[in-house]
């Protein structure tokens, strides 16, 4: 509990940072424990309980290796399930990864993360699955996502041609009846300001607080549009990247808005998109 609200955290990555961000970030980090082992799951705990977040959503991170294919695709998919299910009470809930690249190929996993994993959704991050957002294979997919009852969760990066806001609009568009959680959009100030015409143009999303600096503008947001409009999320990867401490629950729960807001924002929202009970 942080200051009296319950936190969920809907960004968490599980996953080799370097895969995803090569070697840059790992420079002047802390090495690993005297003894040479790092526990990446004690470490994410640690992170969790320094800011005051009680439960996580866990995603396979998108830049995972994939030489064999859906073969590799699946084993993603079962270690995120197998991670939740390691500590269901701080990770009640895990989201799953296909590929577009797959075609019709990646459909049966769809199907296998609702049926045998019980995953609660399924994330795109196409900057690092080698398509534009507006694909037709990302599409299909949404549609039987929804059919299985999976939500969907996409990635935005304000200044990427691959998934930019106005193809996010697009998608939202396309599936009106469906609520989308969309991660990272709110990581530029020109990204935040363009969130407040995606979301006018799709009513149906639902935008996250990961990699946002600061609280002002998107208060103003969750004012115009109403606080089940945003989620707080952090971004967090896996140790030795995922070390930072967010200070975005802290300044939602020190804002201006009412409690219901701020128990939406930091929890409830979450709850809804992925039905935590």
């Amino acid at each position: 509990m942080l200051h009296g609200f319950e936190v969920i955290d809907d960004h968490h990555h599980v996953g080799d940072p370097s895969a995803v961000f090569g070697s840059m970030p790992l420079s002047g980090q802390a090495g690993p424990e005297p003894d040479g082992h790092v526990d990446e799951f004690a470490k994410r705990i640690e992170v969790m309980d320094a800011g005051g977040v009680d439960q996580a959503i866990v995603i396979p991170g998108h830049g995972y290796y994939r030489p064999e294919g859906l073969r590799d695709t699946r084993a993603v998919n079962d270690g995120i399930a197998a991670y939740r299910d390691r500590h269901p009470a701080r990770f009640p809930v895990a989201i799953g990864v296909v590929e577009p690249t797959y075609g019709p190929h990646s459909l049966p996993e769809i199907d296998r993360v609702a049926d045998e994993l019980g995953l609660a959704g399924i994330s795109f991050h196409v900057r690092f699955q080698g398509v534009s957002l507006d694909n037709q294979w990302v599409k299909r997919y949404i549609e039987r996502m929804v059919e299985r009852g999976l939500t969907p969760v996409l990635h935005a990066v304000h200044e990427t041609s691959e998934n930019p806001l106005w193809k996010v609009a697009t998608i939202g568009r396309a599936f009106p009846d469906t609520e989308m959680l969309i991660l990272d959009a709110f990581g530029s100030h020109e990204g935040i300001k363009e969130c407040f015409f995606t979301a006018e143009v799709a009513p149906n999303l639902v935008f996250d607080t990961s990699l946002a600096y600061g609280w002002g503008l998107i208060e103003h947001f969750a004012r115009t549009f109403g606080p089940e409009r945003v989620a707080f999320g952090t971004d967090l990867y896996s140790w030795p990247l995922g070390q930072r401490i967010s200070p975005m629950a802290a300044e939602i729960a020190a804002s201006t808005l009412d409690d219901d807001a701020k128990r939406l924002i930091l929890a409830g929202n979450a709850r809804r998109l992925f039905r935590i009970k």
